[in-house]
């Protein structure tokens, strides 16, 4: 039987009801549903002057102050989020996924900003990091939590702080301890998940790796060639265990499908030695590419006993929803497209952003399609056309 298609009317009702607790006043509620709307709209910019010209404001103040200095919680938001996400999205066998991703800028009074690496541009630019935490099911991948990373040197100028809006109790954070933080949060919320996936920055982390052990949840994370384990009685470094592998060891699986189809890499499993804990095995897992042996890469995995390394495959694969996830954020909703420069004004664009994809891909996945939003294009701006291209109401 056919489900009925969801109308992202209906679909925005229940999501502004669901976050109205979090203001304190009509005003702020009506403002916070026209600015998802805004977020929403096919405008190609979604700044303060596009997003009130699409709703039929003359001047973009209203939503400017709303940011600026509205008096609500971007935690609050990011907890209501958390929940719809679990509730429309969540599955025992949910993935979290961390990742970062730069926001470019220019100046230097944007809280957070540095001339520092963004993997958005590819080189080091003059940029904001913003820390994720995404969630992955069969029924789709959304942002579930975000941080504002700010460089150590900000701390070293309280006045640039303070005019920046960074709350005097903040302390410097490294990338891997923000993601940390969220997936302990999200755990403690009741977010159902079994693994957690990400790359080098944070595979590397071992906090992570030691406090999802303690918690019983599993992980499949990458390694960069500098961490070590123990192969009987001698520590060996990644790199020098890539340079090792037996040919003979390798099958061919896929990963998941990509734009381009399915991601075919040939895979390994290896042994190492660790602390044995009941009902659970770690091993490492190798990728090589089909186009270039040299290309490999390492993950180290903790999973059920009797999980077969195809599962392992997969969800080393997964971590490519959370880069879907900046491409539909930035294209469909205006993550990226922020003229806010403070602590908060950021948390609390971007959190909105964050609810206006979850409830894109909730009508995907309550469409009673066969397509989820990693089949849809991102580079298309166009609300109309996501929905056309999902079946729904126009």
């Amino acid at each position: 039987m056919e489900m009925p298609t969801l109308k992202i009317d209906t679909a925005l009702e229940e999501l502004t009801g669901r976050i109205s607790k979090v203001f304190k006043n009509k005003t702020g509620k009506e403002t916070a549903k026209k600015y998802i709307e805004g977020l929403l709209s096919p405008v190609e910019r979604k700044n303060g002057w596009q997003l009130s010209e699409a709703l039929g404001k003359e001047t973009p103040y209203a939503l400017q102050q709303f940011l600026y200095r509205g008096k609500f919680s971007a935690d609050g938001l990011r907890d209501e989020l958390r929940s719809y996400i679990d509730e429309k999205l969540g599955d025992d066998e949910g993935i979290l996924v961390a990742d970062e991703t730069g926001f470019l800028k220019q100046g230097k009074m944007s809280c957070g900003v540095k001339r520092q690496y963004s993997g958005t541009a590819g080189r080091i630019e003059n940029c904001q990091i913003g820390v994720f935490l995404t969630y992955a099911s069969e029924k789709g991948h959304a942002p579930l939590d975000r941080r504002l990373y700010i460089p150590e040197n900000w701390f070293e100028e309280p006045e640039r702080c303070r005019k920046a809006g960074i709350p005097e109790t903040a302390e410097f954070q490294t990338k891997p301890a923000m993601a940390l933080e969220m997936i302990r949060q999200a755990t403690d919320a009741g977010v159902r998940y079994k693994w957690v996936t990400g790359d080098c920055v944070y595979g590397d982390y071992r906090n992570i790796r030691l406090w999802l052990e303690e918690q019983r949840k599993c992980y499949v994370l990458c390694v960069s060639g500098k961490e070590y384990f123990w192969q009987g009685f001698k520590q060996i470094r990644i790199s020098n265990i890539l340079k090792n592998l037996p040919e003979d060891a390798w099958f061919e699986a896929s990963c998941g499908d990509g734009s381009k189809g399915s991601r075919i890499y040939d895979w390994q499993s290896v042994g190492f030695n660790s602390p044995q804990i009941d009902g659970f095995k770690h091993c490492l897992l190798i990728r090589r590419s089909k186009t270039d042996p040299e290309d490999l890469r390492a993950y180290v995995c903790f999973s059920p006993s009797g999980t077969q390394t195809e599962k392992l495959v997969k969800i080393a694969g997964t971590r490519w929803t959370v880069e879907r996830c900046f491409s539909e954020s930035k294209s469909q909703v205006g993550l990226d497209q922020y003229e806010v420069r403070s602590h908060d004004g950021w948390y609390k664009h971007i959190t909105l952003a964050c609810l206006a994809l979850a409830l894109l891909t909730v009508i995907s996945a309550d469409s009673g399609d066969k397509f989820t939003m990693q089949q849809h294009n991102p580079s298309s701006s166009s609300l109309e056309g996501f929905k056309k291209g999902r079946g729904l109401r126009v």
